[in-house]
């Protein structure tokens, strides 16, 4: 799939400004971005739901939509799996999946094989509201990949579901993708969501996308600040560079590039910050989240600064103890109007 240069307006407002994405071939891409920033209207109007005012996309390099062509949704074969799954609850679920294949002999032998596909063929004669919302969701996929689509469309295919199984569900969910060998793009506005499921992320705000890359190179080398503090947990400090070494309020920290020489903003991942009790250190611990596994520490600097460090849940600090802070790790800079990417 390609989309070049897309555009949509609505009023005075540009939802939509400019957009560029290449989709290959069985990849799965996620649009990531805040509420607003327009990741979902650039998914209806690669659907079909919505006319854009500029810009051209194409599926399987068939132009569907540009200033002259406009394909309606229905003849673009696109599978579309929506937030609240939209399943006919009145049909079981073999009829659910076979609902969009018109041939019937092709619908009769689509079924089996995609409720195989999705671990339901013992559910088949269930009605929706007998599945738990991790089934159901696997019956919205197995209907949008019934009519083979060319590519499918997932919006926020996860944030109906209990926090206790969204984990599980987008594993499950990804694995069934894979195993289809299909295309695909879903939305969503949760990092933890994007960065484990998709093979490559395509950051939007404010109607454009800032960065589109591999959730790894998002992460170690985000195109700008916005980017980096929203991508992944970050803390921003300021800071002066020699260009190859920054100074804060914790210290000497290196970089493994060149960067500005001057006022810089240096990026601290909680992973790369290190506590110690220290009576005389620089910052005080004002907050502590435990979550089992982990947990996370934040402190306050002297120069009223805050910075977080994520621990071994063996770890022992209380809020109030004064704490010395060292970052060692490379890090990730920003100066002036560019940027240095160091991680």
């Amino acid at each position: 799939m390609a989309v070049e240069g897309l555009v949509k307006r609505f009023g005075a407002a540009e939802a939509v400004a400019g957009v560029d994405l290449t989709v290959h071939a069985g990849e799965l891409v996620a649009i990531l971005g805040p509420s607003g920033c327009g990741k979902t209207t650039t998914l209806r109007l690669i659907a079909g739901f919505e006319r854009p005012d500029a810009g051209r996309i194409a599926l399987n390099g068939v132009t569907v939509s540009d200033l002259t062509t406009f394909v309606p949704p229905e003849r673009r074969r696109i599978g579309v799996v929506f937030q609240d799954y939209a399943l006919f609850p009145h049909l079981n679920v073999a009829d659910n999946v076979g609902f969009g294949v018109r041939d019937a002999k092709r619908r009769a032998e689509q079924i089996g094989p995609l409720l195989e596909l999705v671990g339901l063929s013992d559910k088949a004669r269930r009605r929706p509201h007998e599945l738990s919302g991790g089934e159901q969701q696997r019956v919205a996929i197995a209907r949008a990949l019934a009519p083979d689509p060319a590519i499918v469309l997932l919006d926020e295919p996860f944030s109906n579901l209990d926090a206790s199984l969204r984990g599980r569900v987008r594993a499950e969910v990804r694995d069934i993708l894979a195993r289809a060998g299909a295309t695909a793009v879903f939305v969503t506005h949760d990092q933890e969501e994007a960065l484990s499921v998709a093979d490559r992320v395509a950051v939007m705000r404010s109607g454009s996308v800032l960065q589109f890359d591999t959730p790894t190179v998002l992460y170690e080398h985000p195109a700008d600040r916005f980017v980096a503090t929203f991508v992944g947990d970050a803390d921003v400090l300021a800071g002066s560079s020699d260009g190859v070494v920054c100074e804060t309020v914790v210290g000497r920290i290196p970089m493994i590039a060149p960067a500005p020489v001057g006022s810089v903003e240096v990026v601290l991942r909680p992973e790369h910050v290190r506590l110690r009790l220290d009576g005389s250190g620089q910052a005080t611990v004002t907050r502590v989240e435990f979550f089992g596994h982990d947990q996370l520490v934040e402190v306050r600097l002297e120069t009223g600064e805050r910075v977080r460090a994520r621990l071994r849940p063996e770890a022992e600090f209380h809020i109030g103890e004064r704490v010395a802070v060292n970052v060692n790790t490379p890090v990730v800079v920003f100066g002036g109007l560019a940027a240095t990417a160091t991680m």
